[in-house]
């Protein structure tokens, strides 16, 4: 299961610096406004040291982590909903999301001019957010005419469906977006097709200059007080010196780097890891002499859904699955220490796997 996130914003914010930071792909950046004519694609490795503690007690002969695609969206402007600079084409992309990771630019360089002509994070999020709600809003209207049709042919389910997205509708129509309206968790299922683009989980990023990678600015400071009360994350990543870090191969240099940023750990990771949690993911691991891996799987999984991420063959012949916690295995140093002391735990086809579960899986097809 990859985790999806799409990285948008107003074109000359430094969302492609940011997409570089992150992929294994590298993609120009430019200052040209609307120079990109495609979303650039790339994948990223989970950072989770608790697959090199398990390898050290283990020592199999590779750590394989787990995958995250990135897909760095072209700038949006005003009126992209109505085709204005790239338009309507990349918000199809932005459907196709997971989740959102939305760049603002929270630092000044005359060298970049911004196409708003004056640096106001506050303001380009909320440009950005009233493209995404039209685009939303003509979903919502779309599906109620169909399902208008529906209630006159006396569809048993169209009355509700109906009252819910005229809930979604009004909301749109008062520049709120989906993920605020509302509605019982229960009844969201009337939009669920619709991908509508203000329903994903979204992660707002501070790109900052250097010298404000660890206090933050003025700017930053105007971005958390408007988002107050948001259930959303907001991280400050200075976009530049963390492509600096991502350049160094030797990870003793990137430490040092770091060190010297005051920084514990590159921005990045602490972006992967806030998409996890606002996607509801977790990991769990297999553990062997080939290889230590980590799989990406939804909270609330059941043991036979999980090792279905690993190959469906394992599901369709699930038997059972011998768990240990990550925490007792790095406690007892082996397997044999986790069963001496009765931590080895044999589960049927109900168990809800556990973050950071080492799983075992039996099965026969």
């Amino acid at each position: 299961m990859a985790l999806n996130c799409g990285i948008i914003g107003l074109t000359n914010t430094g969302k492609t610096t940011i997409f570089n930071c992150m992929s294994n792909t590298k993609a120009e950046a430019s200052s040209f406004a609307f120079s990109a004519t495609k979303s650039n694609i790339g994948m990223v490795e989970v950072p989770d040291q608790r697959l090199n503690e398990i390898d050290k007690l283990i020592k199999s002969v590779k750590v394989v982590p787990a995958t995250v695609e990135i897909v760095d969206v072209p700038g949006l402007a005003k009126g992209a909903s109505q085709g204005e600079g790239v338009g309507n084409k990349f918000l199809a992309d932005i459907q196709q999301m997971d989740a959102l990771i939305h760049v603002l630019r929270c630092f000044d360089d005359p060298s970049l001019p911004h196409i708003e002509g004056s640096i106001d994070p506050v303001r380009d999020m909320e440009i950005v957010d009233l493209e995404l709600q039209v685009r939303d809003l003509d979903l919502v209207m779309r599906k109620i005419q169909r399902v208008e049709k529906l209630l006159k042919a006396g569809d048993k389910d169209a009355k509700k469906a109906l009252e819910i997205l005229t809930i979604y509708k009004n909301h749109l129509e008062d520049f709120g977006n989906a993920r605020t309206a509302p509605v019982d968790d229960d009844d969201r299922k009337y939009i669920q097709e619709l991908q509508l683009l203000t329903a994903k989980p979204v992660i707002f990023v501070c790109n900052v200059d250097d010298a404000s990678a660890i206090t933050g600015n003025t700017y930053t400071e105007s971005v958390f007080k408007a988002l107050e009360g948001q259930q959303t994350e907001a991280l400050i990543i200075a976009g530049e010196l963390e492509a600096e870090i991502a350049e160094l191969e030797d990870i003793a240099d990137r430490e040092v780097f770091l060190s010297d940023a005051g920084l514990i750990e590159p921005g990045v990771n602490k972006l992967i890891r806030a998409a996890y949690k606002a996607l509801k993911l977790q990991s769990f691991f297999t553990a062997g002499p080939k290889e230590v891996k980590a799989w990406t799987i939804h909270k609330g999984m059941t043991a036979p859904q999980a090792s279905g991420v690993i190959h469906s063959d394992l599901e369709r012949g699930f038997i059972r699955a011998e768990v240990m916690k990550y925490e007792d295995f790095i406690q007892y140093k082996t397997e044999q220490g986790v069963k001496d002391a009765g931590k080895f735990k044999v589960e049927g086809k109900n168990y809800i796997v556990g973050d950071g579960d080492i799983l075992h899986i039996r099965f026969n097809v």
